[in-house]
């Protein structure tokens, strides 16, 4: 994440959020998990059942990884001034997800 930050504000950027989402990705990988195994013989039909099995083993092993904090994965929000030094974002993670929501609502919560 160092690397990727000194790069982005090498090139102007600057952080405004950084996110940890690993108890998100957990949620996530599970119902994924749970959709495949769903849809199981379908998956089977449609790549095969050694796909199949990679792909149950691979999201189940990433979900071991984030309950168990081996991994985990970042989200950064990153802006670049304009002239003058205004940022363009909103001033807090409240109001950026203010802002998300109503953007949401313009496009019939279709994102």
């Amino acid at each position: 994440m160092g690397s990727i930050i000194r790069s982005a504000e090498g090139v102007g950027f600057e952080v405004r959020d950084v996110e940890s989402l690993r108890e998100h990705y957990l949620l996530t990988l599970r119902a994924w998990l749970r959709g495949l195994e769903r849809r199981r013989l379908d998956a089977i039909k449609l790549v095969g059942e050694r796909a199949y099995r990679v792909w149950k083993l691979y999201m189940s092993a990433g979900a071991y990884g984030f309950r168990t904090g081996g991994i985990n994965i970042v989200q950064t929000l990153l802006s670049k001034p304009a002239p003058g030094g205004k940022a363009g974002v909103p001033l807090t993670r409240e109001d950026l997800y203010k802002a998300d929501n109503r953007r949401q609502g313009e496009l019939g919560g279709k994102i």
